[in-house]
């Protein structure tokens, strides 16, 4: 077998090369201390490594995690500590305000305070922030302050019912904040009680307050709930001499407790029970403007005999206003009959048939109390609509009024009124033709612009116009009707009229075009059958809790209040009682709190040990199998570096070999 001299350098090349990457290894080993330099060297090992190195991130940040909580829960247990303390002062206060017998008005005034003193205090550490500056009791809403006055001695709170949780284990989650609405809001009270705030959509500038009020007369109080009330400021033209005034009513069934009651700012306001003010001047709102629909003499003059007797064969119409619908009866003969109506030349029979007499006593005395004159007019009442002894149908509500339906074409005739079909409706901005005119819109089209609640069209006529029916055409007339249904407006011979009472308005409108509808002005408004704009609104809300706040607030704005009568005195005694009871409610609620932030502390110290054993065991494994042993290393060393000095030798001695040399 030939060796050549290339190959005998290669075989010496590749041993010392092992042996030097042995060497290197191992150096490697010992500088590092660590076995297994990669996954190569023992994949068993490497994979049980990395799962070990990822256990121990996890420990390390759960362990941070237990830290943050910790922190958080002993703010906690720290703020509200301070808060039980302030309890307590104040129940010291409220006991020593107990004693009616000797305190004087200025006691009470001093009293006060140092509570609203206290309040302010109060209000501070519930709306305590922690080291990030995040408010401590707002749920999840931690950037928003919890807690905000409102005047009039109301507080709101904005957060949420969420509580923040951290996660100390793999299978432990611990909550690490409490919503400020659970501690110090939804408190059992020790009676029905009732909190107060505005409507939001309220229009004052600035707003008006109400107060936070309080229950004076629990038994009354207790029949009203859990009713809510609710006050609502009328326009002013509602009383005489005008002036601003109030309804309250039950806010779920609209029944009227207070009606139209003249208001004087900061007065107390006194309801089943419940007594609270309102100061400031709080919008009034706007007066109904009321639709009206007229009978036509004329028509009833002009029409015949015939149309005219409805004894043999009653008639009928349907009357609608605000969605209820009621039929009248017409069964007379109204040439003959005796109506008690001012207006001459028989259409006073028409109108006392029709439930609109001069004499209402008519209605209710024998033997006409019975007849269907009897049973219109108390129909007319149950539509809240009136007609007059001239002829003219009122909805003073604003509510349109339509007649439709009737029996036959007579009732048209004596009438005035379109009432078959779809009948007649009133308008909202009644059109008023102008005689014989006419007007050429296909020669030269206009426009008119129609707003309803902020929403505006433009309507074009562009065609001829020669009476109230073709002008109601030309508004009808392809995209015109498009855009009025967008407003839900409807036009007719008698004018426009909004489906859902809103206000009308028509601007930008061209000279013929407000010619042809009778109307002028820009621009132009809804004439009649426009709805009353409530003014200002405040919720009386029922309730069975009573937050902290509300409780010292009530305390505070009853000692302010108490005079030398015994009367007085007797009401804020039953307020003392009712106010210790409350705070008694407010440190069992913040007791349970407590214990529970503290079980949820030793939850984190039992798992903070946990993690501590997990850590360590998953050390001592680590290292059982990546630690080196030194002693093994050393040894395995002088081992490899003796081979490397064997080899690099015995290429020294080969790489000499040469035949010549034997020659």
């Amino acid at each position: 077998m030939r060796v050549s001299t290339s190959q005998i350098y290669n075989v010496a090349n590749i041993g010392m090369r092992d042996a030097q990457v042995a060497v290197d290894k191992t150096n490697q080993q010992i500088s590092s201390g660590k076995r297994v330099l990669s996954p190569a060297d023992d994949p068993v090992a490497a994979t049980a490594i990395l799962m070990l190195n990822q256990e121990l991130a996890r420990t390390t940040q759960f362990t941070k995690n237990i830290d943050t909580a910790d922190n958080n829960l002993t703010l906690e247990d720290t703020t509200l500590q301070s808060v039980v303390s302030l309890v307590q002062r104040l129940k010291e206060l409220a006991v020593n305000a107990g004693n009616t017998a000797v305190l004087t008005p200025s006691d009470y005034k001093a009293m006060a305070a140092e509570v609203d003193s206290r309040l302010s205090e109060l209000m501070n550490l519930q709306n305590t922030r922690n080291a990030s500056g995040q408010y401590i009791f707002a749920g999840f809403q931690s950037e928003t302050q919890p807690f905000v006055n409102n005047g009039g001695g109301n507080y709101t709170y904005q957060g949420d019912e969420g509580q923040l949780s951290v996660q100390a284990s793999t299978t432990v989650t611990v909550a690490v904040s409490d919503s400020g609405k659970r501690i110090f809001v939804d408190i059992p009270a020790s009676h029905n009680t009732f909190i107060t705030r505005p409507s939001a959509s309220n229009q004052a500038t600035p707003p008006a307050l109400i107060s936070v009020g309080d229950v004076y007369d629990q038994a009354s109080f207790d029949k009203l709930f859990p009713e809510d009330l609710l006050v609502t400021f009328n326009a002013n033209s509602a009383v005489n001499p005008p002036s601003p005034n109030y309804t309250i009513t039950e806010r779920s069934t609209g029944k009227v407790l207070v009606d139209k009651q003249v208001y004087v700012s900061g007065q107390d306001i006194k309801v089943s029970g419940a007594k609270f003010s309102i100061s400031g001047t709080p919008f009034s709102g706007l007066p109904a403007i009321p639709s009206t629909l007229s009978l036509n003499a004329a028509s009833f003059s002009g029409a015949t005999a015939a149309d005219k007797n409805f004894s043999v064969t009653p008639g009928f119409l349907d009357i609608t206003v605000g969605g209820i619908t009621e039929t009248l009866t017409l069964d007379q003969n109204m040439l003959t009959s005796s109506g008690v109506s001012t207006v001459p030349a028989g259409l006073n029979d028409l109108i006392s048939n029709l439930g609109g007499a001069a004499d209402k006593s008519f209605y209710t005395t024998p033997p006409a109390n019975t007849s269907s004159a009897a049973a219109n007019y108390k129909k007319l009442q149950n539509l809240g609509i009136t007609l007059s002894d001239t002829g003219v149908f009122t909805s003073p509500t604003g509510l349109n009024i339509t007649i439709k339906n009737s029996s036959s074409v007579a009732i048209t005739n004596i009438t005035g009124i379109v009432t078959q079909g779809a009948g007649t409706t009133t308008a909202n901005i009644p059109f008023s033709y102008p005689g014989a005119s006419t007007f050429n819109f296909s020669a030269a089209p206009e426009t008119v612009d129609v707003s309803v609640n902020g929403k505006t069209v433009t309507l074009t006529l562009s065609t001829n116009v020669t009476d109230p029916i073709s002008l109601a055409a030309a508004f009808n007339n392809g995209t015109n009707a498009i855009e009025l249904a967008k407003l839900g407006v409807i036009a007719t011979p008698q004018g426009f009229s909004s489906v859902n009472h809103s206000v009308i308005s028509l601007s930008n409108a061209g000279t013929n075009v407000l010619a042809a509808m009778g109307v002028s002005g820009n621009p132009v408004k809804s004439s009649q059958g426009v709805l009353a704009v409530p003014g200002d609104k405040f919720i009386v809300e029922s309730t069975g809790k009573q937050s902290l706040l509300t409780t010292v607030s009530r305390f505070s704005e009853a000692m302010k209040g108490v005079d030398t009568t015994q009367a007085s005195k007797d009401e804020f005694a039953k307020l003392v009682s009712k106010t210790l009871a409350s705070f008694e409610n407010v440190l069992s609620n913040i007791s349970s709190v407590q214990g529970d932030v503290g079980a949820r502390q030793n939850m984190l110290e039992s798992t903070r040990n946990l993690n501590s054993d997990i850590e360590l065991n998953s050390k001592t494994v680590l290292s059982q199998l990546e630690d080196l042993d030194y002693a093994e290393a050393s040894t395995r060393l002088q081992m490899q570096t003796f081979v490397l000095s064997a080899a690099q030798q015995s290429f020294i001695r080969i790489s000499e070999l040469n035949l010549f040399k034997y020659m």
